[in-house]
């Protein structure tokens, strides 16, 4: 069993699909639309595992606190401390907010911990 793909809704489709895209060389499908209920999707697939599936409602605008309960974060390994520490880098200089790291965790991963677009909350680790 793998998981297939995590769904986000957000308000910004072009521009976080074009965000995926440019830091984690993501690849999409064609737009999805459903004219009955404004649904509109992109799926994002990368080199390995799971994919991404970004989402849009003209009904869906509520914004949720960073601290909740349900989902938290996306994390995405990039194959090295290195990489890791260039696209920590990369995107500090692109003014994104960094929550911590690079570190290693108390239970062992290398990691940076951001804000991405529309503060998607991503792990970058090895």
């Amino acid at each position: 069993m793998k998981i297939d793909h995590v769904a986000v809704y957000v308000k910004d489709l072009e521009g976080v699909k074009a965000f995926f895209e440019n830091y984690f060389g993501a690849k999409s499908n064609q737009l999805y639309h459903n004219p009955k209920t404004g649904l509109q999707t992109y799926i994002l697939s990368f080199a390995q595992g799971a994919r991404l599936e970004l989402m849009n409602r003209p009904d869906v605008d509520v914004e949720v606190p960073l601290q909740r309960l349900g989902y938290i974060h996306l994390s995405i390994s990039l194959g090295s401390k290195e990489s890791v520490d260039d696209m920590t880098h990369r995107l500090q200089e692109d003014g994104y907010e960094i929550l911590s790291g690079p570190r290693t965790t108390g239970d062992g991963y290398y990691e940076t911990s951001f804000l991405g677009p529309e503060n998607l909350q991503i792990e970058i680790t090895v």
